[in-house]
């Protein structure tokens, strides 16, 4: 049985609520002010970054997919579509990546794995592309999902170092835990 204090992502007080807000506050200016680097088939969204959170605490699965629902709402040329897709995949991907970091015991293996998965599943915006652009499937889906990889490689590799530097003055598991 459930403790009524807990939750199964991570989302236990209002301080919680608030941690989860900020985040998906974060997502949302950062993507919506780099409005044109974060959308269309070539694409660097910096806020993706924000996605290696899920190696700390499981509320973050929760908190990165609304900012991206929220931010697709506000400025996606794919519209609904793209809210719910764009939002379920980067859930999906949260999701796998918090449990996969969970099995590593090494920091830099957390990471590493971040950048990883949250790289490979871009092949799911590339797919959303490549049916929302009613172009040539397969050149539309391998092109996008090229040139979205490389964006999400480089935000995310990006991500990793700022979180090995600022892990150098903080105690970020204190901090984000």
């Amino acid at each position: 049985m459930m403790n009524s204090k807990t939750t199964h992502f991570g989302i236990n007080s209002v301080h919680d609520i608030a941690r989860v807000a900020v985040v998906a506050a974060l997502y949302v200016v950062i993507t919506t002010v780099l409005a044109a680097f974060s959308f269309g088939p070539v694409q660097i969204r910096l806020a993706e970054m924000l996605n290696l959170l899920a190696i700390y605490n499981k509320r973050y699965v929760i908190a990165v997919p609304l900012g991206v629902a929220i931010s697709n709402l506000i400025a996606s040329p794919y519209g609904i579509v793209d809210v719910i897709w764009g939002s379920l995949s980067t859930f999906v991907t949260m999701f796998i990546l918090y449990y996969v970091a969970k099995m590593i015991k090494n920091y830099y293996g957390k990471l590493t794995a971040g950048v990883l998965i949250v790289t490979f599943s871009m092949c799911t915006i590339a797919l959303e592309i490549a049916v929302m652009s009613h172009t040539a499937f397969w050149p539309t889906f391998w092109t996008s999902w090229g040139t979205i990889a490389l964006g999400e490689f480089a935000t995310m590799i990006i991500g990793a170092v700022l979180l090995v530097l600022m892990s150098l003055r903080i105690d970020l598991d204190k901090l984000l835990n």
